[in-house]
């Protein structure tokens, strides 16, 4: 056999053994004998052309991860790196600005859909027609004799998002302001089987309330729902408040029995109220009065109890108070209230 049939013959096994590996040890043991023989008559290039494929394939691959958006996979990959054994080839850490880069992605993600949503509904809101008195449930006859105003309230039927807050200003400065905001409720099955009959609020829309033009000295007064006590505390600050004291309506039943509502994890059976403060108070101020804790009926929806604004008033007898995002069930004399379900 000629040494140029004998590189062809070696070449030919040499691929063949490639593509089909040996299922047995008789068929590995023939296939190393003939590659041997055809070594020693002078096919070392083409087996060393096999050894240099096989060196590439043992070469260590290049670390690729999966796209960002499976989030799941990704933070197994990162997880299974080991960062310590190969110091050269990680000398940052990647898990670390992987984290990162993920929570900044989340925030950008929400304050587009934040965005989006406050572009929509602000055209809406504001072009919105407000339903008229025989259009609204609660108005049948009983109803209507039930929240007849009070002589001396001063209700303000008006859209929050468009009355002018600096002519109000202008005209008087208030010692107690105190808002039930609708705040915009966090789950995407939020009601849960009860009934929101309000026009709820992104919080960018809420921010946006010009207080600082209504109040240089005195109290503020908001109710906040459970996954918003950050945000409300955020608002204070901006609005110049000092958080210093917060009350608790223990909601109850005809019976006197805890009225417990829906919630998320746990049935709710309270409200909250944060109670800020800015400036001086004036000398009429009063302070260690009343209570934190407010046991009092549920009553309609967004219905506040009695007690709060009893409170309020001894605390700044004879002042000056504005409500907002009020309901007709909680006018009061002497308050000023304004809202668009008057």
């Amino acid at each position: 056999m000629t040494s140029d049939t004998s590189a062809m013959t070696a070449d030919v096994l040499n691929r063949k053994r490639k593509r089909s590996p040996a299922m047995n040890g008789d068929d590995l043991s023939n296939n190393s004998d003939e590659a041997d023989n055809n070594t020693t008559t002078g096919t070392t290039t083409s087996v060393d052309s096999n050894e240099n494929d096989y060196q590439e394939q043992d070469r260590e691959p290049i670390l690729r991860l999966p796209r960002l958006n499976d989030a799941k996979l990704l933070e197994e990959v990162v997880d299974d790196v080991d960062y310590e054994d190969q110091p050269e080839r990680y000398d940052f850490d990647f898990k670390k600005l992987w984290l990162q880069e993920r929570g900044l992605m989340e925030r950008i993600d929400g304050l587009l859909k934040d965005i989006a949503r406050l572009t929509d509904f602000k055209g809406h809101y504001r072009d919105m027609v407000i339903p008229s008195d025989d259009e609204d449930d609660l108005d049948d006859e009983d109803s209507k004799a039930q929240y007849d105003a009070p002589e001396w309230c001063v209700p303000i039927k008006a859209n929050v998002m468009t009355f002018d807050w600096e002519s109000l200003g202008k005209e008087v400065q208030f010692d107690v302001i105190m808002a039930d905001p609708p705040w915009q409720l966090a789950t995407h099955a939020p009601t849960r089987g009860v009934a929101i009959s309000y026009q709820q609020l992104p919080d960018v829309c809420i921010e946006d309330l010009p207080l600082e033009k209504l109040q240089t000295n005195g109290f503020l007064f908001i109710w906040v729902i459970n996954n918003k006590y950050a945000k409300a505390f955020e608002m204070m600050e901006k609005w110049g408040y000092k958080y210093v004291d917060d009350i608790t309506w223990v909601k109850q039943t005809v019976n006197r029995r805890m009225a417990k509502g829906h919630g998320y994890y746990l049935q709710h059976a309270k409200e909250t109220c944060l109670v800020g403060v800015k400036g001086t108070l004036p000398p009429y101020c009063r302070r260690s009065v009343g209570s934190d804790v407010i046991y009092s009926e549920r009553r309609g929806q967004s219905q506040k109890p009695e007690q709060i604004y009893e409170l309020i008033e001894e605390m700044m007898p004879g002042g000056k108070y504005l409500e907002i995002f009020g309901r007709k069930n909680n006018l009061r004399d002497y308050w000023i209230t304004v809202g668009n379900e008057l």
